[in-house]
């Protein structure tokens, strides 16, 4: 049991011990013991003004949670990213559900509500809780003022609302107090200053005591003070209804009917509709999935986990929803995640296509093509993109943030968007070459734009890179770039033949795909330890970034140098490999230097790409197949108590990185997806 005892000053909350919420603009994570620790509005990268998770004294927060002696559970409502934590003791149980609204068509045309919704119900005994809404704007940089004004847009009673201005953003909490059952009051709300200065604040907050009973339901509203509001006079009252000779129902309908679409009356009936309509849309879309294998819970959450990760606008795919999480605690590798990599971008939609989620492959290819026709002068692409298109993500270190436990520093923005990876064509590629099989068609215009994208890589793929791992030391020829270098050109190959389509370097194509594989095979191929090295300068370097091999299908699975690399890789680090119970490190810190320093935990990345490895391998080899079994049940221990995944795993098996991160579910869908077929397959 989580047992928590508010009496005791609070520490950071462990990476792992976090759910999200989102709306497909922004996210929030959300602690086990009640706290909004990280939100940034109104957009993913947007600055933050909760990011308690980053220093948990002037981050930020908004807590909601028992005043004594409590234990707490958590869950996602079913298929569902509504989120729900509980808190117990033995006066009472409380509920606490948490969303950002969605409609239920989510093709409806209607604004969406950048709201943050936070409902307290006490669903036995009674409860005392503590409210504290602190928010912290522009990562705790900008000064705020707070004050408490008259809210016209909470129906039947007159209550005021709070207002925090700064210079950039306006944010108001309103609340909603009901009774759910017969005979029980409605409960009190009293919501005053609470002053944090002492912390690090640069504004008041605010608080508030409540003492509930079971029936009694508190729903508090955190959203961006809308630019137009309803005038008081459209506020509906019973003493205006008995002067019209009208009920008050049909007075409130028509007078929401005046208001703006972003600020409709407040109402119980209001939030119930939100909550329901936001279930629903999620619920909708996973029933959607195609996905009849084995693990599909984990496969169905990790599905909805990415979806979260879209900006619906252009449909880019953000890497995490988090920034500065770091990678070691107490470390410096600390990275913010908030932008759209073309290279996990292009491994999400992979994965939301082998599920039948075919309108996010097409929404995120438009997003790409887009980008195609505004490439750099060489004819490059940038590595990645603000999810609104931009190439400009200067990298900021925030030093007035404590960092997650002190690490430091705290980073905004990301220094690698003007590397030079290579390898990013070959994942997008392979991202094209399935959306065009699985959805919409390559049209003509479109064809050339990729046709010159192909052109680009025949021309530069014998170059170095700093390739997937974005190193920040010296450009090397990865042996992981020159792999989907590879990938880039086949893909290209396989359009112009199943398509027909026109294609006047045909032969440079075939010529420049069939050169590149020798070369790997005579280059990055270490013949005294029999393996494959991380690049041609070290082949003396494992790299479990070299699994790609059979799973973009460069290798067969069952060839003898693919085979003798990975089984050299599920070594432990002290045998010379990579794999230390039963998950994998990215590559040995130790051995190659990476311009970065520190210490790093195992890469839940590099462990599910070695479960898929080992399962193709295993159609040959059985006893790895019987590995790749063991090696994914132990992976999904590592999912946290929602399952959700972060970067890495610490040695201790703590979550470490940023949270959620993307490519972990993304691989394991693949993973799974692959482990069920073989298995199912081979009867096994």
């Amino acid at each position: 049991m989580n047992v928590q005892d508010p009496s005791i000053e609070r520490d950071y909350i462990p990476i792992a011990d976090h759910a999200i919420i989102g709306n497909l603009r922004t996210a929030a994570l959300v602690s086990l013991d009640g706290s909004v620790e990280s939100y940034c509005i109104p957009n993913f990268d947007s600055p933050s003004v909760f990011a308690r998770i980053l220093d948990k004294y002037k981050g930020g927060h908004f807590s909601i949670a028992p005043t004594v002696q409590f234990t707490t559970k958590q869950n996602y409502l079913p298929n569902s990213n509504i989120l729900q934590t509980k808190f117990l003791n033995d006066e009472g149980v409380v509920n606490v559900t948490d969303f950002l609204p969605r409609h239920e068509n989510g093709d409806s045309p209607a604004p969406p509500l950048f709201w943050l919704v936070r409902r307290v119900e006490v669903i036995r005994g009674v409860a005392s809780l503590r409210m504290e809404c602190a928010p912290a704007f522009n990562y705790a940089r900008d000064e705020h003022t707070t004050e408490f004004l008259p809210d016209d847009s909470v129906q039947y009673c007159h209550q005021k609302k709070v207002v925090f201005r700064s210079p950039n953003l306006e944010l108001d909490l309103r609340y909603v107090a009901e009774a759910t059952l017969d005979n029980v009051p409605t409960p009190e709300v009293n919501i005053d200053y609470l002053d944090l200065s002492t912390k690090g604040h640069l504004g008041p907050a605010v608080c508030c005591d409540l003492s509930l009973i079971e029936g009694q339901r508190v729903t508090f509203v955190l959203r961006i003070c809308p630019e137009k509001t309803g005038t008081p006079e459209a506020r509906p009252t019973q003493e205006l209804a008995d002067r019209l000779g009208i009920p008050l129902e049909v007075l409130i309908a028509g007078a929401s009917k005046m208001r703006p679409q972003d600020d409709p009356f407040l109402s119980a009936d209001l939030l119930e509709h939100l909550f329901r309509s936001t279930n629903q849309y999620w619920n909708n879309w996973i029933r959607k999935s195609t996905y009849d294998g084995s693990w599909r819970e984990a496969v169905n959450r990790s599905a909805l986990a990415l979806k979260l990760l879209i900006y619906e606008p252009t449909g880019a795919v953000v890497a995490s929803p988090t920034f500065s999480l770091p990678e070691c605690i107490g470390g410096t590798r600390n990275w913010d995640y908030r932008a759209s990599w073309i290279r996990d971008s292009s491994f999400t939609l992979y994965a939301l296509i082998r599920l039948g989620f075919t309108q996010e492959a097409n929404a995120y290819l438009e997003f790409i093509f887009d980008r195609l026709r505004n490439k750099n002068p060489d004819g490059s692409l940038q590595i990645m993109y603000t999810i609104h298109g931009g190439k400009d993500l200067p990298e900021i270190k925030l030093s007035h943030l404590d960092g997650h436990k002190g690490s430091k520093p705290v980073r905004i923005g990301n220094g690698a968007a003007n590397h030079i990876q290579l390898d990013i064509y070959g994942e997008l590629m392979d991202c094209i070459y399935l959306g065009q099989k699985f959805g919409r068609p390559l049209g003509y215009d479109t064809w050339v734009l990729v046709r010159d994208l192909v052109d680009y890589v025949v021309d530069h793929c014998r170059e170095p890179d700093l390739s997937i791992w974005e190193v920040r030391g010296r450009e090397r020829h990865f042996t992981y770039s020159k792999i989907m270098l590879w990938v880039a050109i086949d893909r290209g190959i396989r359009i112009v033949e199943k398509r027909s389509l026109p294609c006047p370097q045909r032969s440079a194509w075939y010529a420049a795909r069939d050169a590149l594989y020798e070369e790997i095979m005579a280059k990055a191929w270490n013949p005294t330890l029999k393996v494959f090295g991380q690049s041609y300068e070290e082949t003396d370097v494992l790299d479990s970034a070299v699994l790609i091999m059979p799973l973009v299908f460069f290798m067969a699975p069952a060839d003898p140098r693919f085979v003798s690399t990975l089984k050299q890789i599920l070594k432990s680090p002290e045998r010379g490999g990579l794999t230390s119970n039963n998950l994998v490190y990215r590559y040995d810190v130790a051995k190659t230097d990476d311009g970065v320093g520190g210490k790093e935990g195992t890469f839940c990345l590099c462990t599910l790409w070695c479960v898929e490895a080992l399962t193709r391998a295993g159609e040959y080899e059985r006893p790895l197949l019987t590995r790749a079994i063991a090696m994914f049940e132990d992976f999904l221990l590592y999912s946290n108590h929602v399952g959700l995944c972060t970067e890495e795993v610490s040695d201790a098996g703590d979550a470490l990185g940023n949270a959620v991160q993307g490519f972990t579910h993304v691989t394991l869908i693949s993973a799974a997806y692959n482990l069920s077929r073989t298995l199912t397959r081979l009867k096994y």
